[in-house]
């Protein structure tokens, strides 16, 4: 299971990867395998200010569909276009080309909220 020092995760396994006031979000190596082969990304929430754990969109798996979750407040500012027509990549690459949105963050103190990756390790067991 690839778990990323470098990353913050939430309890709903999403990462975010901190760039300055931006913040890139995706969901864990561990959520795209329990999801399966992914086959839609749906991002509603373009353009829109959302709080702590509002759902921004939803994953559509063979098996299931699950809500996305904004691990901190912000404005989702960009959703990754290339997943419109490679869902997949969340599959190949969750913490690379899978990345789901990119956020202004309201609030980066937020982040101390988030899991290192020893606690999210710990969570998944």
């Amino acid at each position: 299971m690839n778990i990323p020092e470098n990353l913050k995760y939430s309890k709903d396994h999403e990462w975010i990867r901190q760039e300055g006031d931006i913040a890139v979000v995706g969901i864990t190596d561990f959520a795209q395998s329990e999801l399966g082969e992914i086959v839609i990304v749906d991002i509603t929430a373009e353009g829109e200010t959302l709080a702590k754990d509002e759902v921004f969109g939803s994953v559509e798996a063979v098996k299931t569909v699950s809500d996305l979750l904004m691990p901190i407040g912000g404005e989702v500012l960009e959703a990754n276009a290339e997943l419109e027509d490679a869902p997949e990549l969340i599959n190949s690459d969750p913490y690379g080309k899978g990345w789901l949105v990119k956020i202004k963050m309201s609030d980066v103190s937020e982040l101390g909220d988030l899991l290192d990756a020893a606690a999210y390790k710990e969570l998944i067991g």
